[in-house]
């Protein structure tokens, strides 16, 4: 796959995920282990180049999503701290902070 390919593919994972766990009624937390690893996978997959240039835009969608999970899942989850090894700098605000990364 291409490079243009794959950092689509892994920002409508990113977002997907991000719309998944954002703060609502119940969420099947199931399907978060293998859904982070994939994310993982994709985002160390990038040329050191790529992950610098999506870094900032990175920091925002899985930060949010970090913020969404916390209440339910807690600083020490695994999910969280795999999630927490891709972003850079602190966290956004809360799951609704979309000023943070741009």
């Amino acid at each position: 796959m291409g490079i243009y390919k794959e950092v689509y593919d892994f920002a409508a994972k990113a977002g997907a995920l991000e719309g998944y766990v954002y703060p609502k009624e119940e969420v099947d937390l199931g399907y978060l282990p293998q859904w982070v690893d994939n994310l993982m996978n994709d985002y160390r997959s990038f040329p050191s180049e790529v992950r610098e240039e999506l870094q900032g835009l990175c920091n925002g969608t899985v930060g949010r999503t970090i913020r969404s999970l916390l209440p339910s899942l807690g600083e020490d989850h695994e999910v969280i701290k795999k999630l927490k090894s891709i972003i850079s700098g602190n966290l956004p605000s809360s799951p609704d902070d979309f000023t943070y990364g741009r």
